[in-house]
């Protein structure tokens, strides 16, 4: 790896990193991922859901508070119903309570 003493874009970076090149790949694929659930979603939920890391089959999601991930752990059948649907391999959906 050379060092750099100036600064140099994200593209850049990852062009020379195989793992930023992965980070930068799956976190654009959890954005899709959102992406295709929100309409599943009701729209008072969606400013509290991020979408968060992708760790093989198991996709997190980011809440704000307790309320909003009771409401999603009602949904995640039908969430993880409609990413597979979507040819997504989706074996679970993990909630994660940002504090």
């Amino acid at each position: 790896m050379n060092r750099r003493h100036y600064a140099i874009t994200l593209q850049e970076a990852s062009e020379d990193s195989p793992v930023l090149t992965r980070l930068i790949a799956l976190t654009r694929e959890s954005s899709k991922w959102l992406n295709a659930i929100t309409p599943l979603i009701p729209a008072g939920l969606h400013a509290s859901i991020q979408a968060g890391p992708i760790e093989g089959q198991t996709w997190c999601l980011l809440v704000k508070n307790n309320a909003v991930a009771a409401k999603l752990r009602q949904l995640l059948p039908a969430l993880q119903a409609h990413l597979r649907s979507q040819g997504w391999d989706v074996v679970s959906i993990r909630l994660k309570i940002q504090s």
